[in-house]
């Protein structure tokens, strides 16, 4: 299963990051490494307390597109930036209906938005494709996987958001 996730991984790493990005050589990403765990020291209470925000947002904007709740097309920057955590929280709720946010449901939408903020860059055809290939792989992994993997999703997000 580790092989499986450490594919996906890999490839999607490779396969969704823009041909300049891939590019850029080791001093650069070394650059970037350091930069992030600036931020994470700078930030750090900033960073624990957008975790759950993160977490969340991933977990409704998956919840809602798939079984549509509410008819608005939420963006994930707007549920994190400027949607209260509360009303945020409520809304998830509302979403998973019988399930509650540290079910199995829960988590597969957390990581499916979390790789479809990372992918939404790419045109829609190519999204959904990717996205279905994600699908797969996220159904193929262990719980403690998909929680692992989220975990690292949604701290990476986070750092982007303070950015």
């Amino acid at each position: 299963m580790k092989s499986l996730f450490f594919f996906l991984y890999i490839f999607l790493q490779v396969s969704i990051l823009p041909v300049q990005a891939q590019q850029t050589n080791i001093t650069e990403s070394t650059s970037k490494d350091g930069h992030n765990v600036w931020l994470k020291k700078q930030f750090s209470e900033q960073h624990q307390n957008l975790i759950p925000i993160v977490a969340v947002a991933d977990m409704l904007y998956s919840c809602n597109k798939e079984r549509k709740i509410e008819p608005v097309n939420y963006k994930l920057n707007d549920l994190i930036l400027n949607m209260d955590r509360n009303r945020l929280a409520e809304k998830l709720t509302l979403c998973l209906g019988v399930d509650d946010m540290q079910s199995e449901v829960a988590l597969n939408f957390g990581l499916l938005g979390c790789f479809y903020e990372q992918l939404a860059h790419l045109p829609d055809v190519e999204r959904q494709q990717k996205m279905a290939l994600v699908r797969k792989a996220v159904l193929s992994l262990s719980r403690s996987e998909r929680k692992k993997s989220f975990t690292q999703c949604v701290t990476q997000q986070a750092i982007h958001y303070l950015k």
